[in-house]
């Protein structure tokens, strides 16, 4: 969907955040919605009946006013603000991936966002050097005006942080804005809100927890133009955040480590799949090559078209959402394939799919594909 930057008014705020914490909508129905009916209020009004049209059995919860008004109050007591994806001051990068959160909550520094962001991520139980050599890259980046992100984690995470202090650094929290996790963490937290940004994509007083993490991976390489990784084991949260980076067409920069060293068993195996070896600040600024994300062309900047699209027949939708839960599997399936497998029109299956994922039917994934939930 096109974006054209304007200030939302609270009363547009109220609705985008009813619609967005309504049961069901994450970030790509969130704009599938904006699109099908020209705004978030006429979506909240159509909601039930959509739901129910997709063979839903108990009502869709929609977000309310008065915990709208409780969540944006709560944003301003926390000193914070809240960005709109609309408004001008969202980062253009993190704007143009596919599940960018409609909402973000900002403390400190917002103009930070939208400056040459690097993340850097890797192993919560560092050692000694990869802890050293982490802050040492990130005083170097911030050296060359680059402001490093990162997720606030023990180990990497926290030495990134603390090498660009004074350069600019954004940390991306997994829970509300308030919320300081690790707590072991709290001077550093406290250090970031007077110096840089704090970044959350969940309400105020949310407390993180497991399935919070990988939503918050993706708007660290989403604000970024790469993403370095310092020791990662197999299975770790940077390497999720790694491809991701790929994904959103990001560099993805690894530094060596002994293969003796599980720790460094992951951020190996990138380097083997095409990652750029990085042991300095030089390296990631080599790697990039003076590349950059564009902003939007200015054509892209046009005001969206929000225009209601017409609404399909109810027995065309019936139709297709059979056929659709035919050809899906729990494998992710892309969205273009299922239009071209089931030879439907490209609104109806989006309607359709629409539809499905209300009723908990489906789940989306990155890189517009989506995958049946059940039998």
């Amino acid at each position: 969907m096109p974006r054209a930057p304007r200030a939302l008014s609270d009363a547009e705020k109220l609705e985008w955040i009813r619609l967005a914490r309504s049961e069901g909508v994450g970030p790509v129905t969130f704009f599938h919605l904006l699109r099908f009916y020209g705004g978030a209020a006429k979506a909240l009004a159509a909601l039930p009946e959509l739901a129910r049209r997709s063979g839903r059995k108990a009502p869709i919860r929609l977000g309310t006013e008065k915990d709208a008004e409780r969540e944006l109050s709560a944003v301003r007591r926390a000193g914070a603000q809240l960005l709109a994806w609309l408004e001008p001051s969202y980062p253009v990068p993190l704007a143009a991936i596919e599940d960018a959160p409609p909402l973000m909550t900002v403390r400190g520094d917002a103009s930070l966002l939208s400056k040459r962001n690097i993340a850097m991520v890797g192993a919560r139980n560092a050692s000694a050097n990869g802890r050293a050599l982490a802050e040492r890259i990130a005083r170097d980046l911030g050296k060359e005006a680059f402001v490093v992100a990162s997720g606030l984690a023990r180990g990497i995470d926290a030495a990134a942080h603390r090498g660009a202090l004074e350069s600019g650094t954004v940390a991306v929290l997994a829970g509300g804005v308030d919320i300081c996790y690790p707590p072991e963490h709290k001077s550093l937290y406290d250090a970031i809100a007077a110096a840089g940004a704090l970044v959350a994509e969940l309400p105020p007083g949310t407390e993180p927890l497991a399935r919070h993490f990988p939503r918050r991976n993706r708007v660290i390489s989403g604000l970024s133009e790469g993403v370095v990784v310092v020791e990662a084991a197999l299975r770790s949260g940077s390497l999720i955040t790694a491809r991701l980076a790929g994904e959103q067409g990001r560099e993805v920069f690894a530094v060596p480590g002994s293969p003796l060293d599980p720790r460094c068993h992951g951020s190996n195996n990138l380097i083997r799949q095409g990652a750029a070896l990085t042991e300095s600040a030089e390296d990631v600024l080599r790697g990039l090559g003076g590349r950059r994300i564009a902003p939007a062309p200015a054509a892209a900047l046009a005001e969206p078209d929000l225009a209601p699209l017409p609404p399909p027949a109810e027995a065309d939708s019936d139709k297709a959402r059979v056929l659709l839960i035919e050809h899906l599997s729990p494998s992710p399936t892309a969205v273009d394939e299922l239009v071209r497998q089931t030879e439907l029109p490209p609104a109806l299956v989006a309607s359709a799919l629409l539809e499905l994922e209300l009723a908990g039917r489906i789940e989306r994934h990155p890189g517009n594909r989506v995958a049946r939930l059940g039998t």
